[in-house]
């Protein structure tokens, strides 16, 4: 998942950004809406950690503006304003979410992944695939009944196929969802990580369509 974080903290824009970092997601820290907006020109993302008192604006105006020219992207206001007040009016202009600093790096993490699955259409954590039993917001996969060990990459790359299971994905869309503007991306990056995703998961659990990308392969007992 790529994630877009506009906060102008620099401590704890940093924080932010090493915790999604670590969860294996790809981040793009932008410190005021100027330079998200050019972020959002070149990129698509899945979700948006929104801070509201930025050094160019109120977040929540930008927010509302988004939302008025149809735009769906799942928003997480960050924000110190804790009144009851405040939070009814970012959520009423169009937040998923909303957190209150200082928060737990860990709920952070856990409310990311829980507005992602209900824009994926399925907040239900734990799906069926195949032979494999996986649990989203634990990120832990399941085969046979052993828990197969995965890194944070390797996760999140497995992630973007289970959110949507029919979908051909292309090498580049892959490498877009994973990294971020400044990461150095080898030719092959995105090869190795399915080839190790096969290994431990099944070597028939993703397809690759010669030439064209990658997509999850559906069971017999999935149908289709």
């Amino acid at each position: 998942m790529r994630v877009l974080l506009v906060e102008d903290d620099a401590l704890l824009g940093a924080a932010i950004r090493d915790q999604i970092a670590a969860d294996g997601h790809c981040v793009d820290w932008a410190s005021r809406l100027a330079e998200a907006s050019d972020y959002r020109d070149v990129v698509t993302y899945d979700l948006i950690l929104l801070d509201l008192m930025l050094p160019d604006g109120y977040g929540l105006d930008c927010l509302r503006r988004q939302r008025a020219g149809g735009d769906k992207t799942p928003v997480i206001i960050l924000t110190a304003r804790d009144q009851v007040s405040d939070r009814i009016a970012g959520l009423n202009a169009g937040a998923d979410d909303y957190l209150v600093k200082p928060f737990d790096l860990a709920e952070l993490s856990a409310r990311l992944g829980a507005v992602a699955r209900r824009y994926a259409g399925n907040p239900n954590p734990i799906l069926m695939i195949g032979g494999l039993t996986i649990d989203r917001a634990a990120r832990s996969v399941f085969k046979a009944g052993e828990r197969v060990s995965l890194t944070a990459r390797e996760w999140a790359l497995f992630e973007i196929f289970i959110q949507r299971p029919a979908m051909l994905h292309s090498r580049a869309h892959l490498e877009e969802r994973l990294y971020s503007f400044e990461a150095e991306v080898e030719s092959n990056t995105i090869e190795v990580y399915i080839g190790r995703l096969r290994k431990k998961l099944g070597y028939d659990t993703i397809e690759t369509m010669r030439g064209i990308g990658y997509r999850l392969r559906k069971s017999e007992d999935e149908g289709g």
